[in-house]
C-alpha cells in the first residue's frame, strides 16, 4: 500500500483559511458597495423619489448579478478555502436577492415614469421597451432571470434532472449580456463619467472573465496537459467499483485527500455526463483514483468503462482536506460510499486518528480492508458501526462512547445527508465547536 507523506496540521493559531477567504469576499463586496454609492450620488438625483429608487436598485442589482457569477466562477483559491458547496449556496441566495432588486428596479422604474405621465404603469411600460433604447432588453433579462427564480426554488429543483436545470440555468449568461447592454444604454451611473464607465467595465469584465478563467481556461489548460486516461476498473462489491485514472505529470497537479472532481468518460455514451466524485486514495503523483456506488443509470454505467478511455476532469474541488485542521487529532466520521473521502483522509492525515464507519451491514463496508490496513499502518483506531438507520446508533452517547475527547480533536464527516445533519447535531450536543466540524455536501446545484 502506498502512503503520502502526512502534511502537518495548522498551528492552532493561525487564521483559518475559510475565515480569511470569507473575510476577503465580505470586503471585496463591502468595497464595491460604497463604490456604487459614491458614483450614484454623484451623478445627482432626480427629481422623482420612485426613479431614484429605481436607479439604486438597478444599480444593486447588477452589482450582485457580478457577485453572483464570482461565487460559481471555480476559482481554486476560493473553492479550496470555503467548498463548492457552500459557495453554490451563496450563488442561490444571491439569485434571489438579484431577482427582487431587479423586480424592484423595474417597479420603481415603471411607477415613477408613470407620476409624470398620464399613462397606467402597464401602458408605462410598453411605452419604454418601444421608445427608448435597451428597455426591451432589460424586460427579456428580467423575465430570463424570474423563470431561473422559479426553477431554482425547492419544490421544482426537487423535480428537475440535474442537465435540464442546468441548459436552463446558463440562460443567466443571456440575461447578463441583455443587463450589461442595458446599462451601458440607459444607466444614468454608467454614464455620468468615464470614472463611472471604467468601473462598470471593470466590475462586468472582472466577473465574467473569473468564469472564464475557472471553467473554461483551467480545465481545459489541465487536461491538455494531464492527458488522463482510465487505466483499471475494479469491483469492489456487487454494486461498487474502484476506476483507477493515470496521466502525465500527475505529481503537478495540486490535487488533495478529500477533494472531488467532475468526472466525464468521453465514450459516445457518456462524454456529456459529468458526475462528482472524490478520490478513494491521497494523489501520489503516479495515479488517481475514485470509487462509485450505482446509484442510479450513470454512476451503474462506470462499470461497463474500458481501460483506456479519455478522461475530462474539473478540479480538483472541494475545502473537506486538512488544510481546515485546528486540532491536533481528529474524527474521520462515515457513512455508506461517504468513506471514499474518508478514506484518502486517513492517508494523508498527520496525528493520532479514530474513524468510525456507519454501514447498514458488514457487507455494505466498502474498502473496509484498506481500512484496516491503512489504520493499522497509522496508529488509527477503526470502529465499524452496523445496523439499521433506526435506532440512532451515532447519537451523542455513542460517539462519546468511542471518543471521549471528542471535543478537543477535529471531526471530518461524510456520508448521507440524513445521517450527517443527525451526527452534526449529536456533536454540537456534546460541545464540539462548530470550527472542528467540516463536511461538504456534495450536491453540484446547492
Amino acid at each position: 500500500m502506498t502512503t503520502t507523506v502526512p502534511s502537518p496540521p495548522a498551528p492552532p493559531t493561525a487564521i483559518r483559511p475559510r475565515v480569511v477567504a470569507r473575510t476577503g469576499l465580505y470586503a471585496v463586496l463591502a468595497a464595491n458597495v460604497a463604490v456604487v454609492l459614491y458614483l450614484f450620488t454623484t451623478a445627482g438625483f432626480a427629481s422623482n423619489t420612485l426613479i431614484v429608487l429605481g436607479r439604486l436598485t438597478g444599480l444593486f442589482g447588477a452589482l450582485l448579478m457580478a457577485f453572483q457569477l464570482l461565487l460559481v466562477a471555480r476559482l481554486p483559491w476560493l473553492d479550496h478555502r470555503i467548498g463548492m458547496d457552500r459557495l453554490t449556496s451563496w450563488h442561490r441566495w444571491t439569485g434571489f436577492g438579484v431577482l427582487w432588486a431587479l423586480l424592484a428596479h423595474a417597479v420603481f422604474i415603471t411607477f415613477g415614469y408613470a407620476e409624470s405621465s398620464s399613462l397606467d404603469p402597464v401602458n408605462q411600460l410598453i411605452d419604454l421597451a418601444e421608445t427608448v433604447e435597451g428597455v426591451l432588453r432589460a424586460v427579456v433579462a428580467l423575465g430570463i432571470i424570474m423563470v431561473i427564480g422559479v426553477v431554482s426554488a425547492r419544490f421544482a429543483r426537487r423535480r428537475l434532472a440535474y442537465e435540464t436545470w442546468h441548459f436552463i440555468h446558463l440562460y443567466t449568461y443571456v440575461a447578463v449580456v441583455l443587463a450589461f447592454t442595458h446599462q451601458v444604454a440607459v444607466g444614468t451611473s454608467f454614464t455620468s463619467s468615464s470614472a463611472a464607465t471604467a468601473y462598470w467595465y471593470g466590475v462586468w469584465g472582472a466577473a465574467l472573465g473569473a468564469v472564464f478563467a475557472g471553467r473554461v481556461v483551467l480545465p481545459l489548460r489541465r487536461n491538455r496537459r494531464h492527458r488522463l486516461r482510465v487505466s483499471a476498473v475494479v469491483p469492489e462489491s456487487d454494486d461498487v467499483v474502484s476506476v483507477y485514472v493515470t496521466g502525465r505529470d500527475l505529481d503537478k497537479l495540486p490535487a488533495r485527500a478529500g477533494q472531488f472532481f467532475l468526472w466525464r468518460f468521453l465514450t459516445k455514451d457518456r462524454w456529456w455526463q459529468a458526475n462528482p466524485f472524490s478520490l478513494s486514495a491521497a494523489p501520489d503523483g503516479d495515479r488517481l483514483r475514485l470509487t462509485v456506488k450505482a446509484a442510479g443509470a450513470g454512476s451503474a454505467g462506470i462499470r461497463h468503462v474500458q481501460a483506456g478511455t479519455r478522461v475530462f476532469a474539473e478540479g480538483p474541488y472541494g475545502a473537506f482536506t486538512a488544510l481546515h485542521r485546528t486540532r491536533p487529532e481528529a474524527v474521520l466520521i462515515a457513512g455508506g460510499v461517504g468513506v471514499t473521502p474518508i478514506r484518502a483522509l486517513l492517508e494523508e492525515l498527520h496525528g493520532h486518528a479514530v474513524v468510525i464507519y456507519r454501514v447498514g451491514s458488514d457487507r455494505d463496508a466498502v474498502l473496509y480492508g484498506e481500512l484496516t490496513e491503512l489504520a493499522h499502518a497509522k496508529g488509527a483506531e477503526l470502529h465499524l458501526v452496523t445496523g439499521p438507520a433506526v435506532p440512532d446508533r451515532l447519537a451523542p452517547a455513542d460517539l462519546a462512547r468511542l471518543v471521549p475527547d471528542i471535543a478537543d480533536r477535529d471531526v471530518f464527516l461524510c456520508g448521507p445527508p440524513s445521517m450527517m445533519n443527525a451526527v452534526i447535531g449529536s456533536l454540537r450536543e456534546l460541545g464540539v465547536p462548530k470550527r472542528q466540524i467540516h463536511f461538504e455536501r456534495f450536491g453540484l446545484a446547492g
